[in-house]
């Protein structure tokens, strides 16, 4: 522990890798903001995240434009 912090907690957070495979034309402003702020920009883009709930509750958002692999 230093400062409180469980330094040992973030090592064993799982990731994902979310690759966008369809386009945000002709979708919400929402569901665009949301894919940007994932990090993906151009189809095929891939960005890792940490499975932290706020990341999957976006991913669920966008879940028709994206694909998830979880990683080890």
């Amino acid at each position: 522990m230093i400062c409180g912090v469980n330094v040992m907690a973030k090592a064993k957070t799982k990731k994902v890798k979310v690759t966008l495979i369809r386009s945000t034309i002709a979708q919400k402003p929402e569901k665009v903001a949301t894919v940007r702020s994932l990090g993906l920009k151009k189809i095929n883009s891939t960005v890792e995240h940490d499975a932290t709930p706020a990341i999957m509750g976006m991913i669920a958002a966008v879940s028709h434009l994206v694909k998830v692999e979880e990683m080890n």
